[in-house]
């Protein structure tokens, strides 16, 4: 579904990217971990259209699209969150909702002076899927709140909701557990599952929370230093010495020497390997 081919991004005389190549295949939710500086989000933002690439090639659903700005990519059904929600605070949770799908007649002045009848008909088809998107997600208590007043985890919740409005292929998640609580987590977590499970769309997600990953990825891709370091099942990447080392310095025998159980629970996440959003 998407193919990245020999991606390269250097900024100044950083190389971000390095020559990175992985697939992802319809209907999978597909894990992308690595440690701090990886080029994990700058990945993305090459997908999406945010940044520009200096070299490579990236097809989606057979064509190509990494010359494509993040308009572009997004009308073609490619569509990412941020780690941050970027909703609209002092509009409620329905009016943010209601104002993702595109080529609303209301937002031509001339449909509303010369076919007026046309606006009313659609804003109320909309209104209902923005309701039947919330009642999914189990945010409908919620619709008339302002989102300014939304917990972290509801605001991830209304960024996927945002995102479902968009009717998307494929969607990129930018770590949908950071700054949310253990319960809104497993929350969030459910609903992620139960997007993929019941709309077919196609998840690539970044996560530092290995709880995360090992719940809801197969299969997991790792980058370290902008390059592809190896491809698995979430229990394959855990295991794999390569990966520790990445992570940790140090090799599996290491690990195994502190007991499987414990390095099961010291699985690379965001807190033990001193993850930072910046330069993720």
């Amino acid at each position: 579904m998407l193919e990245v081919r020999d991606l390269v991004k250097d900024f100044g005389g950083v190389r971000a990217v390095d020559h990175c190549s992985l697939d992802v295949m319809p209907g999978t939710i597909t894990g992308l971990i690595g440690p701090n500086g990886a080029g994990k989000t700058t990945l993305f933002n090459l997908i999406s259209g945010f940044h520009k690439l200096t070299a490579g090639t990236i097809t989606f659903l057979g064509k190509r699209i990494d010359g494509m700005e993040a308009h572009e990519t997004f009308h073609a059904g490619l569509v990412r969150t941020f780690q941050i929600p970027r909703e609209f605070k002092y509009m409620t949770v329905l009016e943010n909702l209601m104002l993702v799908p595109a080529n609303q007649e209301g937002e031509r002045i001339w449909a509303s002076w010369f076919t007026p009848w046309r606006i009313a008909p659609q804003e109320r088809a909309i209104e209902r899927q923005a309701l039947e998107t919330l009642e999914f997600l189990n945010l409908d208590h919620l619709k008339d709140e302002y989102a300014a007043n939304l917990s972290g985890g509801q605001k991830k919740l209304l960024e996927l909701g945002r995102t479902l409005m968009a009717k998307p292929k494929m969607i990129l998640l930018d770590e949908p557990s950071a700054g949310v609580s253990p319960a809104l987590t497993d929350l969030l977590m459910e609903d992620i599952r139960r997007t993929q499970e019941e709309t077919g769309i196609t998840i690539l997600i970044i996560e530092h929370n290995m709880r995360v990953v090992m719940s809801l990825c197969d299969p997991v891709i790792v980058l370290s230093e902008g390059r592809k370091l190896m491809e698995g099942t979430p229990e394959e990447v855990q295991r794999d010495e390569e990966v520790l080392r990445a992570y940790l310095g140090f090799s599996g025998e290491a690990s195994a020497a502190a007991g499987e159980n414990t390095a099961h629970e010291t699985a690379p996440n965001e807190a033990e390997f001193g993850e930072t959003k910046a330069g993720a």
